[in-house]
């Protein structure tokens, strides 16, 4: 808005100092000529009466024009000239001007000082307008006027004028600008850091109408989330606590059951199906976790992850010599993203070998395995939920695509990333990739 009106301002100076530079290019030819031809006529007048003295006087009655070919000339003068001579009744023969720094020899005033005028009566950077009128009858008639040069002065005012206004209407336009635009960025700064569940402080509603209506829609539509949120979650703790009831009561029931082997079957489905559960929630719940941000060491976290896997005896590895790295996580969530990368590595490549780099910028948790890797089409696809490469990861190796899902979500939720990988000797590199 500042720089519209800044431009118009620019425009209205530009037409109103076209419009005083041709007015004062008027005014300057009619106070120079309009004396001038009327010095001319009366001269004509005295010269046909033989009453002109040809060398004093302020019109001078020459053999021949003393203007210079070289010279600055004024056609435009010359022609406002000939059109007054004209309507005073003067027929004349050529008529030249031009614009001189020094008044010629022929036209400096002579006689005593006391009664010889200045010659130059002119401004500081002004000069000389020679007037040369040829008569019908012979002879040059020949007058000198003081004419300004250039429009300095001129220029120097339009700037200041410029200033002047710019002074006077931007700084309170960017002032109002600055007050109008406050609440739209506390909006978006609102907008940004809104995350549900945490303590919602409304945004104050202030500036123009308009910008208060857009504020309190976006109070009434945080509330709104909030609420939905709140009620998504009561059904998903209802949903967790309907079906754990009935699997707890199968888990009771199946030791019952006579066969061995059908009843580690089942034991293995009904271990299956809480763990699924499990996962879909958490994927549900990770937009607001219940976990607070701890300051954690991320190479104790990592270490004790794999201490788990060897206890099940799991072929894992980890530097144990990796330096402590602390940083603010929600340790129970970054735990189960590294869990679920191992998981896969041990399920679909028989061991993992785990390592964690540090970096000025950021921390890199790597996951090797050795296992058949991933195409470099789907790369991007395991990140979806329930997305499984059936040539590879099928359900007879457990999983229903929720791994790397949950692992991505969490991870992302950190502000980091994860980068798989295919490993020019074979197996599947998966790295999380997190801020310091």
């Amino acid at each position: 808005m500042a720089l519209l009106i800044a431009l118009a301002l620019l425009i209205a100076q530009i037409i109103n100092f076209s419009m005083l530079l041709n007015e004062r290019r008027n005014f300057r030819f009619e106070q120079a000529t309009g004396p001038a031809v009327a010095r001319i006529v009366d001269a004509v007048e005295r010269a046909d009466q033989a009453q002109l003295s040809p060398n004093r006087g302020r019109v001078r009655l020459l053999d021949t024009s003393p203007i210079d070919k070289a010279a600055e000339h004024r056609p435009e003068i010359e022609r406002g000239i000939r059109d007054a001579l004209r309507e005073s009744g003067l027929t004349v023969g050529r008529i030249e001007t031009a614009v001189v720094d020094d008044r010629p020899p022929s036209l400096q005033r002579r006689g005593p000082p006391r009664d010889r005028p200045r010659d130059r009566l002119r401004r500081p950077g002004g000069g000389e307008l020679i007037i040369a009128v040829e008569r019908a009858g012979g002879g040059w008639l020949v007058s000198a006027t003081p004419w300004p040069r250039g429009e300095g002065q001129l220029f120097l005012r339009l700037i200041a004028q410029t200033l002047i206004l710019y002074g006077i209407i931007l700084l309170p336009v960017l002032w109002i600008g600055r007050r109008i635009s406050r609440p739209l960025r506390s909006l978006a700064s609102a907008a940004r850091d809104f995350t549900p569940g945490e303590v919602d402080v409304p945004i104050a509603e202030g500036g123009p109408q308009d910008l208060r209506e857009v504020v309190a829609a976006f109070n009434a539509l945080r509330l709104r989330v909030t609420a939905m949120l709140d009620e998504k979650d009561r059904m998903l703790g209802a949903i967790g606590h309907d079906l754990r009831t009935p699997l707890a009561a199968l888990r009771v029931r199946i030791e019952s059951v006579e066969d061995d082997a059908d009843r580690i079957k089942m034991a293995d489905t009904i271990m299956e199906m809480d763990r699924t559960l499990d996962d879909i929630l958490s994927l549900a719940r990770l937009g607001r976790p219940s976990e607070p941000l701890t300051e954690v060491d991320l190479a104790a976290l990592v270490d004790a992850v794999v201490e788990d896997f060897r206890d099940l005896g799991a072929d894992v590895t980890f530097d144990e010599e990796t330096p402590r790295l602390q940083m603010r996580l929600r340790p129970s969530l970054m735990r189960r993203a590294v869990r679920n990368l191992i998981e896969n590595a041990v399920k679909y490549g028989t061991s993992a070998a785990v390592t964690v780099q540090a970096a000025p910028s950021r921390v890199e948790i790597r996951v090797a395995d050795r296992g058949p890797g991933i195409p470099e089409d789907r790369l991007a696809d395991v990140f979806a939920p329930f997305t499984r490469l059936e040539t590879s990861r099928n359900r007879d190796t457990g999983g229903i695509g929720l791994g790397l899902a949950l692992a991505g979500a969490i991870v992302s939720d950190a502000g980091g990333s994860i980068r798989l990988r295919n490993r020019p000797e074979g197996g599947l590199d998966a790295t999380i990739i997190l801020p310091r």
